[in-house]
């Protein structure tokens, strides 16, 4: 396995290929690294950190060129771009699966064209923000591979698998992110048309465990009030359940999801919102008088009631001759008519004047409203942030974003949804409390920096104690420091760490071992994996029932995806027990007498080991792996 990149994600995607799936590595790095923090990949085994610390300072004693060191079963080499020489060097020509994630989506694009004509075979995961190019990319890639494989499955004829993955760290992270902040939502994976909803259940002391469609976890007995001191356990059997009592549980449901709402379109304004309310009024009062006049007029003269009508808006509008010679009421009337007139030209000028400031308002950013509470307050607009501010908008959940950048790509998107933004340093007084920090159900701070979101999360928590906090820490092990150090300051409020490169490794790691990764829920201080399987080739799964492939702890099936296994299930006995997903293939509440049959694809949550084991990957021997 090759493994380029330029940021933490590298390192612990190196680490977890190591150490949880045993696999050969080569970590590809910038030549200069003094600045780049060892990384630590959760609580994994100490081993794995070893081999990190090793890879790191390795680097870091290079100071330029392209060179190997050999640090155990892996290996590190120093190379500022992954030109053709580098990926040659690094032997890509010989390697099962190669990770491009440079936070560069050009770079990593660059490198995965030259890498799939280097190697047709190769399985390419890459990193990609931009997720429409992604998709284009992947299709080119997969089809060239096609191409030269010589058939159209995307394989050789050893059977390897040669796809291309491309995914985004700020797509992995950003759900759990939010469902971290939010009550009621908890982790949330979106899928293809579909979202999945893990929901945390915290039973009544001396209770048992309320069921779900499925039980993912049961958390450790004291992590709603101590936090997770202890290991919660990961796909338990039906047994572990019945017994579990006191202890919450992690349940999936499913949620049918077609998309965010579409905002209102720049510019298309209600028109009650063009003008305030006192000049609605003001507007009504003048056209009343109009009619009234006219009625006057009509009544005095005995003309036509529209040519009374006409008269008064010429009068109005002083267009009319002088009623010289005319009765005492025609008179008096069109002297009430100008003086209408009068009256009408501010009334006018005020109505012009609101109606350009309100389309002006709708092109800049919103100041958050003056009653405004219960909301999230989001700190940063950057990738992480903007991905995240997406997910709080489908949810419909209030927001009030606080960027110190005026150029953050977010800003557009916070704009377009219409989303109130405080311009200013979060570290700075008074740019939390025009936040509206005080009346704020949650802090979610993911600025890139960890100094800014631990001090916007402890002056937070000055102004609001039970305020409840999720900061985004690069380092697991400070990430844990300041979750215990605030919650025993705090003991009565929600406290919660996470690292974008800790949620959306396991999920790049997957992704190299050949099998699409739908997402990842962390589960306390672990992680759970949903992933798409093809049953063919894998005898754990091939010809077993639902009930006998699930393995406690490890594995469990949880949908068929009809629309890869080509027809539904042909069982008529159990077809009404089937229940489609709204605008997906997959099919949920699968009975556990159903039989997997090699044509199936089936979507399942597993542990990060318990991938590895059902994939069958063990240290390669045979020549050329």
């Amino acid at each position: 396995m090759i493994v380029c990149g330029d940021d933490g994600l590298a390192h612990r995607l190196a680490a977890e290929l190591r150490g949880v799936y045993g696999e050969q590595v080569t970590l590809v790095v910038p030549p200069s690294e003094r600045g780049v923090r060892t990384p630590v990949v959760g609580r994994a085994r100490a081993t794995t950190a070893a081999l990190l610390d090793r890879v790191v300072s390795a680097a870091v004693n290079r100071a330029s060129g392209t060179t190997t060191e050999p640090v155990g079963t892996a290996q590190v080499m120093a190379a500022a771009e992954p030109t053709e020489e580098v990926l040659g060097a690094a032997g890509v020509g010989r390697a099962a699966a190669l990770a491009l994630v440079y936070d560069d989506d050009e770079t990593n694009i660059r490198a995965a064209l030259t890498a799939r004509r280097l190697n047709p075979r190769l399985r390419l995961v890459l990193r990609l923000y931009n997720r429409r190019l992604g998709q284009h990319i992947e299709e080119l890639l997969d089809q060239a591979a096609a191409l030269a494989a010589g058939d159209g499955d995307g394989t050789d004829g050893a059977g390897t698998d040669a796809s291309t993955t491309v995914l985004s760290d700020a797509d992995t992270a950003a759900p759990a992110l939010v469902a971290t902040a939010v009550a009621g939502t908890s982790k949330v994976v979106q899928t293809d048309g579909l979202m999945l909803r893990a929901v945390e259940r915290t039973p009544m002391v001396g209770q048992l465990a309320r069921p779900g469609l499925a039980t993912l976890a049961l958390l450790s007995a004291d992590s709603a009030e101590n936090g997770p001191e202890q290991g919660p356990d990961l796909l338990p059997d039906a047994a572990a359940v019945r017994a579990a009592t006191g202890r919450g549980t992690v349940v999936l449901e499913q949620v049918s999801y077609a998309g965010p709402e579409l905002p209102p379109a720049r510019g298309a304004v209600a028109f009650a919102s063009l003008f305030s309310r006192r000049l609605r009024w003001s507007l009504a009062g003048v056209a009343g008088c109009v009619l009234a006049l006219a009625v006057a007029l009509w009544l005095v003269t005995g003309m036509h009631p529209l040519s009374a009508f006409y008269l008064t808006l010429l009068d109005l509008f002083a267009i009319d001759d002088p009623a010289i010679g005319a009765s005492v009421g025609r008179k008096v009337l069109q002297l009430l008519s100008g003086l209408m007139g009068l009256l009408l030209l501010p009334v006018l000028l005020a109505a012009v004047l609101e109606a350009l400031g309100t389309f002006r308002t709708t092109s800049a950013l919103r100041k958050p409203p003056r009653g405004l509470g219960g909301h999230v307050v989001l700190l940063g607009l950057g990738k992480i942030g903007t991905r995240v501010l997406t997910r709080l908008r489908e949810l419909k959940i209030p927001v009030v974003c606080v960027e110190s950048d005026p150029d953050a790509r977010g800003l557009a998107v916070a704009r377009r949804l219409r989303v109130p933004v405080v311009l200013g340093d979060v570290t700075q007084e008074g740019v939390l409390e025009a936040a509206k920090i005080n009346r704020a159900h949650a802090l979610l701070a993911v600025t890139s920096a960890d100094t800014t979101n631990l001090e916007a999360a402890l002056y937070a928590r000055s102004v609001r104690p039970d305020l409840r906090v999720v900061l985004r820490l690069y380092d697991d092990d400070f990430a844990t420091a300041v979750y215990r150090t605030l919650r025993a300051a705090h003991p009565r409020a929600s406290t919660r760490s996470r690292s974008v490169s800790h949620l959306a490794a396991p999920a790049f790691a997957g992704a190299m071992m050949g099998r699409q990764i739908l997402g990842a829920i962390p589960v306390e201080r672990r992680v759970l994996l949903f992933a798409a399987v093809q049953v063919s080739g894998h005898a754990q799964l091939e010809g077993r029932t639902v009930a006998e492939a699930f393995r406690a702890g490890a594995w469990r099936v949880l949908a068929l995806d009809t629309a890869a296994s080509g027809n539904r299930p042909g069982e008529p006995a159990t077809e009404e027990a089937y229940e489609d997903a709204p605008g997906s293939g997959l099919v949920w509440d699968l009975p556990d007498s159903y039989v997997l049959r090699g044509s199936d694809r089936v979507v399942l949550a597993a542990t990060r080991t318990g991938l590895a084991e059902l994939l069958g990957h063990r240290p390669r021997t045979r020549a050329g792996a």
